[in-house]
């Protein structure tokens, strides 16, 4: 008996092989499409670098891919590397985040970085009501990109309605704070600062340059200006009542032993009663202990030990009980003290004493 032998289809074997080669080369399509769109991306970041790193700017700025991604006529702004550094604009930084965090205390708010904390809208929702008193009507909790941009939009329109009668040139918008753009957060911050009149100081004449990237026939080109950030304390804080200590200070700070020798000498004539003596205004009173005591003597009332840290043993005690001190001194009639609790320069414990003697 003879066996045969199957046979195979020649058809269905050449279509086999078709749909390999087939599969192959759309892979093989697929990642060469792949590989070009990333190249396009690439040549386009590089070209956004070039244009900022121009031989005439010696410092490297760090390029973010979307930062070049721009809209034909579109532009974005970036802090030159240089300005950030500078010892006045952290200085303007750090006072504004202790401003913030001083206001918000009751809410438990702390802010540790302005663009990560301020670019959703809730921490300059809950300022802007702490300093106007007036309530928004916004969504307390918002994680979408759109529901942050609606408070924002909300929170913006109430600061521009307070700021632009009076002749301030607005230097934000909605996508600038959400963009985290920090050169529009500290302008909107300052203009909270002076126009709620703030007590606090912020650093004279404090500028910044910044490299703007402008896309213009396909080609990003880039120029740097310059951004003035803070004038001088007079203009930016003429409306507070400024007074003779506030002249001292300005303009004779070589007379500011004669002043402390009159402090203390007005401090233990109050301390005295309690067996307690001061020499150095800036060291002993810089825990707030005898800040409280003082406030207490004066007012004639005893302040229970439990309210404060009698012998404070952390910096956050001594802040603590510095800020009581500020409540003591203002339920005495007294204004809002113009330094922070937390201040330990001498003209500040010499602020304090002398704003005690007004009362």
């Amino acid at each position: 008996m003879s066996s045969s032998t199957p046979i195979r289809s020649p058809t269905v074997q050449s279509n086999s092989k078709m749909k390999k080669e087939e599969s192959f080369l759309g892979k093989l399509g697929g990642t060469l499409v792949r590989k070009k769109k990333y190249k396009e991306v690439s040549d386009l970041h590089e070209e956004g670098k070039n244009a900022i790193n121009s031989p005439l700017q010696p410092s490297s700025i760090d390029i973010h891919p979307e930062d070049t991604m721009l809209e034909e006529n579109a532009e974005r702004s970036m802090i030159d590397p240089t300005s950030k550094e500078d010892p006045k604009f952290k200085e303007l930084l750090r006072v504004l985040i202790d401003w913030i965090n001083n206001e918000l205390e009751e809410d438990r708010i702390i802010v540790k970085d302005l663009e990560e904390d301020l670019y959703d809208g809730q921490v300059l929702q809950k300022l802007f009501e702490k300093l106007s008193g007036c309530k928004l009507n916004v969504a307390e909790v918002t994680q979408s990109e759109i529901g942050q941009k609606q408070k924002l939009q909300t929170v913006l329109e109430a600061v521009n309605e307070l700021l632009r009668p009076n002749g301030w040139s607005i230097e934000w918008s909605v996508d600038s704070i959400h963009c985290k753009n920090l050169i529009s957060i500290v302008y909107l911050l300052v203009g909270l600062a002076m126009h709620f009149q703030a007590p606090i100081r912020l650093p004279e004449h404090v500028s910044v340059q910044l490299v703007v990237v402008k896309k213009r026939e396909g080609l990003l080109q880039s120029s740097h200006v310059t951004k003035e950030l803070t004038t001088t304390t007079e203009m930016m804080m003429g409306r507070f009542e400024r007074d003779a200590f506030d002249t001292l200070l300005d303009h004779a700070p070589d007379k500011l032993s004669v002043v402390k020798k009159s402090l203390i000498t007005f401090v233990n004539k109050h301390l005295n009663k309690l067996n307690l003596e001061v020499t150095e205004l800036e060291t002993q009173f810089a825990d707030g202990v005898y800040l409280v005591l003082l406030m207490g003597l004066l007012e004639d009332y005893f302040v229970p030990l439990h309210n404060f840290f009698l012998t404070p043993e952390s910096v956050e005690q001594k802040v603590l009980n510095v800020s009581f001190a500020f409540e003591l001194m203002q339920d005495g009639g007294l204004k809002k003290p113009k330094v922070r609790p937390e201040g330990t320069r001498i003209f500040s414990t010499v602020c304090l004493a002398h704003l005690i003697i007004l009362k």
